[in-house]
């Protein structure tokens, strides 16, 4: 894999994933896209931090001069979108956050790429991936995992804003012809998660010799995803996957989060 990657949210868990794996694993140079909120961390770049193909960049994805900018100064090959707002409980409490940068954010840069997009010429080869969640689907019950064709019932603030980004990126491909993907992945687990999702949370509890949180009955069933496999997808469906197209990215193991805790 050669050229220049746009990776949003790239200190976060998930996006820290891809921007390790793709110094390390590829030719590729990357364009690191965070502002740094509580879930994104620089120490979590580390690993490639001075690698003469990585560039950092502190920016606001709902900021559309700044994001407008690094399509300009970088002309990047393809774009992973993995900036968000994820936690649900947050949402709850704060749900205007997550409809500026899930919603808002997506369509700015969506915008911004299209306008790149024709300004280049319409290059074929040029991706656009959204990186999205199963959360979008609802609660995974007993009928197995979620398929493409899985209706959308979003339980959150997260999940709706989710959605949303989701359709705005289907409208821009079928409207504006923008080469654009979509996965929505399941539970990722792994090193640099945020300690406020659920295992890092029950193995912290667990040494401190703290109580161990469990909602309600903790029959909830999640698929749980290492972070690590979910990357691999990523490239996969970036390089090989069919434009406009949804992929379900999972980890066949599906859990009550009660067995989880035990």
């Amino acid at each position: 894999m050669n050229g220049t990657l746009l990776v949003t949210g790239g200190a976060g868990f998930i996006g820290s994933a891809v921007v390790r794996h793709l110094i390390d694993h590829t030719e590729a140079a990357v364009v690191t896209v965070d502002k740094l909120t509580y879930a994104g961390h620089r120490e979590n770049l580390e690993p490639v931090a001075g690698h003469p193909r990585h560039h950092f960049e502190r920016e606001d994805v709902a900021d559309a001069p700044a994001v407008r900018r690094l399509f300009r100064e970088y002309e990047p090959d393809g774009v992973l979108h993995l900036a968000a707002e994820s936690h649900v409980d947050r949402s709850i409490d704060g749900p205007a956050a997550f409809v500026r940068t899930n919603v808002v954010g997506t369509q700015v840069l969506l915008e911004a790429a299209r306008s790149y997009w024709d300004e280049q010429g319409r290059p074929n080869d040029f991706r656009f991936l959204h990186v999205s969640t199963d959360e979008v689907y609802g609660e995974l019950g007993s009928t197995g995992a979620f398929t493409e064709e899985t209706p959308y019932d979003p339980s959150s603030p997260y999940s709706a804003s989710k959605a949303g980004a989701d359709h705005l990126v289907r409208a821009w491909h079928r409207t504006y012809g923008l080469p654009a993907l979509i996965t929505n992945c399941s539970n990722n687990y792994g090193p640099y998660q945020h300690p406020e999702k659920l295992i890092p949370v029950v193995l912290l509890n667990a040494v401190n010799g703290d109580p161990i949180p469990v909602y309600g009955d903790g029959e909830n069933v999640r698929d749980w995803l290492y972070v690590e496999d979910h990357v691999r997808a990523l490239l996969r469906v970036l390089t090989e996957g069919r434009v406009g197209e949804t992929y379900n990215v999972g980890g066949r193991c599906e859990k009550q989060n009660i067995a989880v805790v035990r």
